[in-house]
């Protein structure tokens, strides 16, 4: 069949409709293909939930956050968990840069804290006890004879409430519990809620809000473990800066003495980058240390930044938090199997917990920690990665 030139350029305009109609069809069956059915998407940011398991005859969901660039966050609500970090190296292959379990019977189990909200308070509170308004408060001791990470039933051991969020730059998972009076020794009624927002600037953002109506402690933080090299081998070859001139000298039980001294000339000083494992013979026991931050409390600011040079994988920490506690793995023995079998071996994951000060109640010259009615706390905490060059 012949059709004239005459006759074509006349129907142009029934052309074009038709070919515009035809490619938006087709552009809009390939977005939609392949769509998981439990995700809602803004652009190329997604959050997904599936089951996890169940805890105390409570459902326990896994919560994947994703964003344009194909970093992937999996956090679960019990303990608020981040079970899983992925992000590129060099080489553009991704990998997962946290420690922890494949499922949550490990969690429950035995976790050393991996990846999980710790409180009401972080760190260590010495004898287990404090003293507030003329009265002293005994709380649990479950290291050694002191309070760890919130007690025997912390907050990385309960299942708490979870409501996804999403805008158009960010997707999250809001998470909210209910600290009664009296748990694990604390006075008053405590209402936390943390928010994790994974945005398209390749940040992991950490909201923790929490408000009492009594006075108490409360130093809340993350305790993820970090291996920027997928826990292949330990962290001694990362490098490491921490903005910080002072840290919180401890005793042998890891208690602060109240002493602030200079990280100046001594192992302990970690403003010049450089490799972790350098001097970390020199320091007993290896690095469980607070470091006090060169910042104001409640600023938004860079503290620490750490890097694996074979993988060029980096990390950039913001906190408005006073301190941060730098671990390097020295408890881990080698008989916690992890996600795909791996034996997690001594340092082979290190954490950068911000945080207020250990044993703060104890002590009048640190940070304030006593959140009392009326007050809101609110720290925030960024992890923005990165592939160096």
């Amino acid at each position: 069949m012949f059709v004239s030139i005459k006759h074509l350029v006349m129907n142009r305009s029934f052309f074009f409709i038709l070919l515009s109609i035809l490619s938006s069809s087709l552009f809009t069956g390939c977005q939609d293909s392949g769509k998981p059915d439990n995700s809602s998407t803004t652009s190329n940011l997604s959050v997904m939930k599936e089951p996890f398991g169940t805890m105390n005859n409570r459902e326990v969901f896994l919560y994947t956050l994703t964003n344009s660039s194909g970093i992937v966050v999996k956090i679960t609500n019990y303990g608020g968990i981040i079970t899983q970090i992925w992000t590129p190296d060099r080489r553009g292959e991704p990998g997962d840069i946290v420690l922890g379990y494949d499922s949550l019977k490990g969690y429950i189990d035995n976790n050393p804290y991996f990846g999980a909200i710790v409180g009401r308070y972080a760190n260590r509170i010495a004898k287990g006890q404090f003293k507030l308004m003329d009265t002293t408060y005994h709380l649990a001791t479950n290291n050694g004879d002191n309070h760890l990470h919130g007690g025997a039933k912390g907050f990385d051991k309960v299942v708490w409430d979870a409501t996804e969020i999403q805008d158009s730059s960010s997707v999250g998972l809001e998470l909210t519990y209910l600290s009664q009076d009296g748990e694990e020794g604390y006075p008053g009624s405590l209402r936390v809620k943390v928010t994790y927002i994974l945005n398209d600037d390749n940040e992991l953002k950490t909201i923790i809000t929490a408000t009492t109506d009594k006075p108490c402690p409360v130093n809340l933080c993350n305790h993820t473990y970090f291996n920027l090299n997928k826990a292949d081998t330990n962290i001694l070859g990362h490098i490491l800066s921490i903005v910080a001139a002072q840290f919180t000298d401890v005793d042998d039980d890891l208690i602060p003495t109240g002493d602030l001294p200079p990280v100046a000339g001594t192992p302990m000083d970690f403003n010049t980058p450089h490799e972790i494992g350098s001097q970390i013979e020199e320091v007993k026991g290896g690095y469980d240390h607070n470091y006090v931050l060169d910042k104001t409390p409640g600023d938004l600011a860079l503290a620490a930044t750490l890097l694996e040079p074979k993988s060029g994988r980096e990390v950039k920490i913001y906190t408005t938090q006073p301190g941060l506690q730098f671990y390097s793995g020295n408890f881990l023995d080698g008989s916690i199997r992890g996600k795909d079998g791996k034996v997690y071996n001594q340092h082979y994951g290190l954490c950068l917990e911000t945080q207020h000060f250990p044993d703060s109640p104890n002590h009048p010259n640190f940070p304030n920690t006593i959140l009392r009615p009326g007050e809101t706390y609110r720290e925030i905490t960024v992890y923005k990665f990165r592939v160096a060059e």
